[in-house]
């Protein structure tokens, strides 16, 4: 019996994007990044279409083709910033302990709101938290950071870095909330003390406590 072995077909190369589409990708980004920005000045109750529309150059019917909402977009911008988080998880070397690499990842989000780049969301809006339980580039971002960082905190716990009689979701949420923590705008508002010693006094009471040791 002969058998013959059919050599596989090469794979087509990636279709490149029409100009039109890069078009239509830019204006999404630019977009997104006039978002992030409104979200991280104002809030969410503080931003409107309108100033999005308007800071992008576009009308808000044009909008409203990219982002049917604007609870579309602020879950826009909570992708990007996960997408971000993502690469700066990536960026760790494998061989850090991890405590440190959940040190790193905190520090960092500090770093970016006190830039005034990390989108705030209110805690208790029902239609953005609909809208964002219904989006699943968002909820992809955000369970793939939550397993990491989750992962992280298990190793941590395990080997006496973290308090292991903490429930381990209290840790991931104790994290998140450095994030949008208000004690780094409080802080940079009175103009006192420089972002590098605000961030690590703040990533210390996070991680030591405020008892003396």
């Amino acid at each position: 019996m002969v058998t013959t072995v059919t050599a596989p077909k090469p794979s087509a190369p990636p279709k490149k994007a029409s100009f039109r589409e890069k078009m239509h990708q830019a204006r999404e980004d630019a977009i997104v990044s006039a978002v992030n920005r409104l979200l991280a000045e104002r809030g969410f109750e503080g931003m409107t279409v309108d100033e999005v529309a308007a800071e992008v150059g576009v009308a808000k019917a044009s909008l409203y083709k990219h982002f049917p909402s604007k609870e579309h977009l602020a879950a826009a911008a909570m992708v990007r910033i996960l997408q971000r988080t993502l690469e700066h998880m990536a960026t760790l070397p494998p061989q850090l302990p991890a405590h440190e690499k959940l040190k790193s990842v905190v520090r960092w989000a500090m770093q970016v709101h006190l830039a005034g780049e990390m989108p705030l969301l209110p805690t208790e809006n029902s239609t953005l938290r609909s809208t964002l339980m219904a989006h699943g580039a968002y909820l992809d971002a955000l369970v793939e950071v939550s397993d990491g960082l989750g992962t992280w905190i298990g190793e941590a716990q395990a080997s006496g870095a973290l308090n292991p009689t903490t429930p381990p979701i209290v840790v991931l949420y104790t994290l998140f909330a450095r994030a949008c923590d208000p004690v780094l705008g409080f802080m940079k508002a009175a103009g006192q003390h420089t972002t590098d010693e605000i961030v690590e006094w703040v990533l210390a009471t996070c991680f030591n406590g405020l008892n003396t040791r």
